[in-house]
């Protein structure tokens, strides 16, 4: 279990009504529940002690004769009943001892074991192997024992038994709770646990506005000194401090008896951020006095974490611009205004000539001042959308005059030229060559998408032999005919068995042997020869042919590992399923009538789909994922690291593989952030127990920093690009030994 898993318990904890309210039974009930699942355990449960061991005489047998009551308890399902309470008349002194000093007993620790010796025979009824017992303890008195107990042998942590503890404090601030609203005495208790706490616990007198009590982690998490704020005016707080209309909102809700919970942005004392979590919950003492118990922590982590997260997610690493995944909707939702495309010719050759590092100095520069023209220009937003490819949404233009159309075409060419400046990278000079598409989003507003629009206006202004800036206009629309003949030749295509699968393989970076295969579609086009993906697949999508063809592939890649496992070539096959057929309702039985006819070995067939397109619909992917899962299919995230990376969503997959996206590969060479990127992704992925696959790899120094990134997979043209199946089977050939695939 992770930091942020444990937090996330604490958290339930912390914040039930029970809790709140001092139920200590409710939490128990819960606490019990919670960590039986989480780690896995045949019992827990948890009991109070009616008498006090240190108070209790011993009988004859030197052990203590002490009552006890079971508060809560709860078995793993897989068990019939729970077993029976272990008797606190025999126990000795010594047990509570240990607790006492130690707060927990771990029955496999040797220097323990002569204490849990005693319940030999509890444990062998009721076969358990391992436990852990800890001390439910308020002001240094024992108060009862958390129980966990496994049916088989445990390995705890040092971690996993300080997160027991901590569960533990909190039934000891609930129990003081229930407490401190019987006696004076019980509120002297609350105090010493809260002040035990992490999280901050405070007193509100709702009739006064007073402060009458917040413990010491106040002080830790704000900066402001205990004596300013305990006995003052609620208003001090930071939370009130700049908002007093929150103020006045909270007391009213607390006052109609409501609870209240919530996050805000609060600054500390020194100047510096952090976020808080607050939750009220109002209550009324036996005098008539009405309150808010207050507690709240600082949930920086989890914000910070977040923002992280969005920043990969939506901004390239490079440039620091938004990335295609976060502008292309923007893009969708616009009925007007105009998108500017703008495509770095040549960049691959200059990366090729000059290296990746000059090549990545001129993005940054090309983009730094797309920047400043989105800047002057009022820009909705810039982007980089592709390698060499970047986007500009301008707003509308109010002036739709002739003077004005003129102007604006002055502006594009005043921007062409900026971008056609100059520039000195490693004290060599450069002069960028791009070239410029311009679409009237209203002009093709319900008719085609402006991108669609502009990569046709594009390729014109590539064409052009001096000023490379094209506007979209109706003669343009004559390149739509070339799609429609790419349409209509594909439904030929799928009737003639025009297509033809390649395969490339996959290196495991441990063994240095080849462990799979990659399935990628060819056309054998019969007038223009054969086609890649990229100049067809799109269509299809959009026609909804990609189903017929997905189908197809699909089992021609069954097939052909249905042979390669009758010859002995023990490798996985992996084939990628677009969003239009992944979501076309009948994939889970087609893969079951092609897992059973070719009688394909477990976990050989892995199906590859991107993550923003498996975010299309969450629950019917979770449910088909899990399907397919139990057919023995594993599931691989394409392009991993390039769209949605919401691990809230995505860890609820049976993920067996990530496959991390060609751009993060390309840019580790000269790119700390990638390097950092790739090292996050691959320590997530181990952590996780998920295997890990590189895609796009073309060099030594990539490998090398792969290999020694403990990545396991790798796949690109350092090893071999997609090849012909008869080329396939004589690579395999020159590899003699094929590991058995594992994932």
């Amino acid at each position: 279990m992770n930091q942020q898993e444990k937090q996330h318990l604490l958290e339930l904890i912390v914040n039930s009504s029970a809790k709140q309210q001092g139920d200590f039974s409710q939490t128990s009930a819960l606490v019990c529940q919670l960590l039986q699942e989480h780690f896995d355990a045949s019992f827990v449960s948890v009991w109070l002690l009616t008498t006090d061991p240190d108070t209790t005489k011993v009988n004859h047998d030197e052990h203590l004769v002490c009552s006890h009551n079971l508060v809560a308890s709860q078995t793993a399902p897989s068990l019939h009943h729970a077993p029976d309470l272990r008797q606190t008349n025999t126990i000795t002194p010594q047990f509570f001892t240990e607790l006492r000093s130690h707060r927990y007993i771990l029955s496999s620790e040797s220097q323990q074991q002569s204490i849990t010796h005693q319940f030999s025979d509890y444990y062998q009824q009721h076969g358990i192997i391992t436990s852990v017992d800890v001390a439910i303890r308020i002001n240094g008195h024992i108060e009862g024992v958390l129980s966990i107990e496994h049916c088989e042998d445990t390995k705890w942590l040092k971690s996993a038994i300080q997160f027991a503890i901590q569960c533990a404090d909190q039934l000891a601030l609930t129990l003081a709770t229930r407490h401190t609203y019987d006696s004076n005495e019980q509120i002297y208790l609350l105090r010493n646990a809260t002040e035990q706490s992490e999280h901050v616990v405070m007193l509100v007198n709702t009739d006064t506005g007073i402060v009458e009590y917040v413990n010491s982690a106040h002080e830790k998490m704000t900066g402001l000194p205990r004596n300013t704020i305990e006995h003052h005016s609620a208003k001090n707080l930071d939370i009130f401090k700049t908002n007093q209309l929150l103020y006045s909102s909270i007391i009213s809700q607390i006052r109609n008896n409501e609870v209240v919970k919530g996050n805000l942005k609060l600054k500390r004392a020194d100047g510096s951020d952090y976020w808080m979590n607050y939750h009220f919950s109002p209550f009324v003492t036996e005098l008539g006095k009405h309150y808010a118990l207050v507690s709240s922590y600082d949930n920086s982590a989890e914000y910070l974490h977040k923002a992280e997260l969005e920043r990969l997610a939506w901004h390239c690493n490079l440039t620091g611009l938004h990335n295609r995944s976060y502008f292309i909707p923007q893009l969708e939702r616009a009925v007007d205004g105009t998108l500017i495309l703008i495509d770095l010719l040549s960049f691959k050759r200059f990366n090729d000539t000059h290296g990746h590092e000059q090549g990545d100095a001129l993005l940054v520069e090309i983009a730094r001042r797309l920047k400043h023209f989105a800047s002057a220009a009022n820009a909705i937003d810039v982007a980089r959308i592709g390698s060499d490819e970047f986007a500009i949404l301008l707003p509308e233009s109010q002036d739709n005059s002739h003077q004005a159309l003129s102007d604006f075409e002055q502006v594009i060419k005043r921007l062409y030229l900026s971008l056609a400046a100059p520039s000195i990278i490693s004290r060599e000079k450069i002069e960028p060559k791009t070239a410029l598409a311009v679409v009237d989003i209203k002009s093709v507003a319900g008719l085609f998408t402006p991108l669609s629009c502009a990569d046709i206006t594009l390729q014109h202004a590539k064409n052009k032999s001096e000023m490379h800036y094209q506007f979209f206009n109706a003669d343009l629309l004559s390149e739509f005919t070339t799609n429609a003949e790419i349409e209509r030749d594909l439904h030929q295509a799928i009737r003639g068995r025009e297509f033809e699968l390649y395969y490339q393989p996959l290196m495991d970076l441990k063994t240095n042997q080849y462990i799979g295969a990659e399935a990628l579609i060819r056309w054998h086009h019969p007038k223009k020869g054969v086609l890649y993906p990229g100049a067809f697949i799109e269509i299809a999508e959009q026609t909804g042919m990609i189903n017929p063809i997905g189908e197809w592939v699909l089992e021609s890649a069954c097939k052909q590992l249905n042979l390669w496992q009758h010859k002995d070539v023990n490798i996985a096959m992996h084939v990628n399923v677009s969003a239009r057929q992944f979501f076309s309702g009948n994939l889970y039985e087609q893969v079951w009538r092609l897992v059973t006819r070719y009688r394909i070995k477990p976990k050989t067939l892995v199906l590859e789909i991107t993550e923003t397109e498996l975010m299309g619909d969450i629950r019917y992917a979770i449910n088909l994922c899990h399907e397919l899962a139990e057919l023995g299919v594993g599931l691989a995230i394409d392009d991993f690291g390039t769209g949605y990376s919401s691990m809230k969503y995505l860890k609820q997959f049976p993920i067996s593989k990530l496959k991390i996206d060609r751009s993060f590969i390309m840019d580790i060479s000269s790119s700390r952030e990638s390097r950092e990127i790739v090292s996050a992704i691959i320590a997530m992925a181990n952590a996780l127990n998920i295997s890990l696959t590189a895609e796009g790899v073309e060099t030594k120094e990539q490998e090398a920093f792969l290999s020694s990134s403990a990545c396991h997979h790798a796949q690109g043209y350092l090893y071999s690009p997609a090849i012909r199946v008869n080329d396939f089977a004589q690579f395999i050939d020159h590899h003699a030994t094929w590991v058995p695939v594992e994932h």
